[in-house]
């Protein structure tokens, strides 16, 4: 994967670097109420300044989809990188035109400053070349730290890279070694955990891995799919009985890849959904039909972590249950301990992502503890699928 880095990059003093960063945060009344991105992408910041570069920051924030929302202004976010970064952060109400260009011209060197949101012009996510072209004229040099918009052909991923002398930020080049590790050039076995509800969300994610990986560990809902095409009855739980057809394909081509799959043995049932319902272990062959799955069984958790201490690497994208209400979640959080312990004795590289993925490792305690947890969602799970990332692309050229 060949792609520059900071570490390229001298004589930084004086010089203008546009940085694509992530600061799509969550807010409320005004205020960041989780700062994660940005302390993901403070540490490329504070060296870019240390160094003496002047630091303009291009963000996005919502779906203003092309027009100025007063809502979605970055300013609000501005007085939150200052406060992670204990550095005074500019805030420009532009991201291009002259009082944006008068403001850079005044920055003296280690500044910092941040343009209005990307996305209040449309053209940022046609990627307009005329659009990118302004965006360049502030800058001599352009890192990329959002990986997490890397799945995008916009002009601060993709258009940018293409007219500036292109290096990847200290987050981005976290993430992609990671996946290297995870996909790319993994060390053998590989194993994959793939959660969630709906199998159609994630067909070209399982048609993808059964040609890449040694072990195949479907949770969630879509366990249910592959176990109904399989001719199981599995009563009242949520399931694709239209996509068996597609289950039966993927199980096919796992059978010609010889990538072992691993279904549930038995489910934890019940008759509601609810936190602390009434519940039982059966065989999956066994589910009541008045009854659905919310969770897969000891056994089942026993052949996971079975697959997990065999493995050289782990990668995981979704729950095995619906962690989110208890006792449904014992099995994604005993997995995901087992992984982690697996991770501090040095005999796993795991790597996670995904919204509903990193929630249920923070809920076991476990995420600092994985090799690596992607906070990208949608980038995650494209890379995972395959397929070219626009913005990651961009820097290899």
């Amino acid at each position: 994967m060949p792609f520059k880095t900071l570490d390229d990059l001298t004589g930084l003093s004086g010089k203008r670097v546009l940085v694509r960063v992530d600061l799509n945060v969550p807010m409320e009344d005004g205020h960041v109420t989780d700062t994660t991105r940005i302390e993901r992408v403070a540490p490329t910041i504070r060296e870019l300044s240390g160094k003496g570069a002047k630091v303009i920051l291009l963000a996005h924030f919502g779906r203003p989809k092309g027009k100025m929302v007063p809502e979605m202004s970055l300013e609000p976010v501005a007085r939150a990188v200052e406060e992670e970064l204990d550095h005074r952060v500019f805030f420009t109400s532009a991201c291009t035109g002259d009082a944006v260009a008068k403001r850079i011209e005044g920055m003296a060197a280690g500044d910092i400053v941040l343009l209005e949101n990307t996305r209040f012009h449309a053209e940022e996510e046609a990627n307009d070349p005329a659009f990118a072209k302004r965006l360049a004229d502030h800058g001599d040099i352009f890192v990329n730290d959002a990986f997490s918009a890397a799945h995008r052909a916009h002009a601060t991923t993709e258009g940018l890279a293409r007219l500036l002398p292109a290096y990847a930020g200290r987050t981005m080049q976290a993430e992609l070694e990671a996946l290297e590790k995870g996909l790319g050039n993994p060390q053998k076995p590989v194993v994959a955990i793939v959660g969630g509800a709906k199998v159609s969300t994630k067909i070209d994610l399982l048609e993808n891995l059964v040609s890449r990986v040694d072990a195949l560990v479907i949770g969630g809902g879509m366990a249910n799919t592959f176990l109904a095409a399989k001719g199981i009855d599995v009563g009242r739980s949520l399931c694709e009985h239209d996509l068996a057809d597609t289950a039966n394909a993927i199980l096919a081509k796992a059978a010609e890849t010889a990538c072992a799959v691993v279904l549930p043995v038995d489910a934890v049932v019940a008759r509601e959904f609810r936190a602390g319902a009434a519940n039982e272990t059966v065989p999956v062959d066994q589910v009541p039909a008045d009854a659905m799955i919310l969770d897969v069984g000891p056994a089942t958790v026993g052949k996971i972590n079975g697959w997990i201490s065999q493995a050289s690497t782990l990668v995981w994208n979704g729950p095995l249950g619906a962690f989110e209400v208890e006792p449904f979640d014992a099995a994604t959080m005993a997995a995901a301990r087992h992984a982690a312990a697996e991770t501090a004795k040095g005999a796993l590289v795991s790597v996670a992502g995904g919204g509903d993925t990193v929630a249920a490792l923070n809920k076991a305690g476990v995420a600092g503890k994985f090799s690596y947890v992607s906070t990208a969602g949608g980038a995650f799970l494209e890379w995972m699928e395959g397929k070219t990332l626009p913005g990651v692309a961009a820097l290899e050229g």
